[in-house]
């Protein structure tokens, strides 16, 4: 069975254009008019959508508000949210996304760009999803662990290790989500070598994961790793990621810029930022990165600034 989808938009012929666009992917799709009864749904059974796609300009509850209501919901807060809207300024974008809407897509839209965005917020929703139940699964004996040195080079090794690293966090769902991100940034950017150009490419042909796996066994590539060193202080965790890669112009990636909603990856960074991390340290060309967050037991805010490189 595919992902399931809430669909929201108070125009039926809106939610006609989106079914039809959507008809053949094997997505189960649940459609609503009413922000009022879609929020019910989402409240009485909040693990049962994937992803949702949600106008931004409705009575009774606007976009916005759902949105942020949704966020700060503990049980969804990590759900991916597509906006689509006609409002679509450069102020309006970065709202949209400041609120959490990890994906923006202004109307009208193609199919293709469409589907294309769906697919990246689907993939995106069940990474994080695999990474919580691997929480869930491991035991929490690490949190007595003073230090610790980890290499990987895969995928599937980096959402692991931030399954286990996040156990010492106090809040270890988000941690797990923003270490997830760093580091698999530095085996897709760092690593292989895999631009924002060519991921946005990759993901609307929707051959990124093959195109990784296929870099990932070429001789160029295939000796370098991702190392993560974490080091307990007093009641936070500092965490160093470094890569093997040449470096890439992270400045540009703290924030959500509005030139980049309607993409389907170049967000990872900013999110993580916006929702784990106050501050990201990058160091140099950009292939080391420092944070930090509260230990399990501490009595600090979970989300924290990360520690400075001077």
């Amino acid at each position: 069975m595919g992902a399931s989808l809430l669909i929201l938009d108070d125009e039926p012929l809106n939610l006609e254009i989106i079914g039809e666009y959507l008809i053949d992917t094997g997505y189960q799709m649940t459609f609503f008019d009413d922000p009022e009864v879609a929020w019910n749904a989402l409240d009485a059974e909040p693990d049962k959508f994937d992803v949702i796609v949600m106008d931004r300009m409705m009575p009774k509850i606007d976009g916005l508000t759902l949105l942020r209501r949704i966020k700060a919901d503990p049980r969804m807060q990590h759900l991916p949210v597509i906006m689509q809207t006609a409002a679509a300024s450069p102020e309006q974008v970065s709202e949209g996304l400041a609120s959490g809407a990890h994906y923006y897509l202004t109307k009208p839209f193609r199919s293709d760009a469409l589907l294309s965005i769906v697919r990246a917020a689907v993939q995106d929703g069940a990474r994080w999803a695999d990474v919580a139940q691997r929480i869930a699964n491991h035991s929490r004996a690490l949190a007595l662990m003073g230090e610790g040195s980890f290499e990987l080079r895969t995928l599937e090794d980096a959402q692991a290790l931030a399954a286990l690293v996040a156990l010492m966090a106090r809040d270890p769902d988000p941690v797990a989500m923003g270490l997830s991100e760093l580091l698999v940034n530095g085996i897709e950017h760092g690593n292989l070598g895999i631009d924002f150009q060519t991921k946005t490419r990759l993901k609307s042909e929707d051959r990124w994961q093959e195109e990784v796996l296929r870099r990932q066994d070429l001789t160029e590539y295939v000796e370098k790793r991702v190392r993560l060193k974490i080091v307990r202080k007093q009641d936070e965790w500092h965490v160093r990621i470094e890569d093997d890669g040449d470096g890439f112009e992270w400045q540009r990636y703290l924030e959500l810029a509005p030139d980049r909603a309607f993409a389907p990856n170049g967000r990872g960074i900013a999110i993580t930022r916006m929702l784990v991390f106050k501050d990201i340290n990058y160091i140099g060309k950009g292939n080391v990165v420092e944070v930090r967050f509260p230990a399990v037991g501490s009595a600090s805010d979970p989300v924290t600034e990360c520690k400075g490189a001077g």
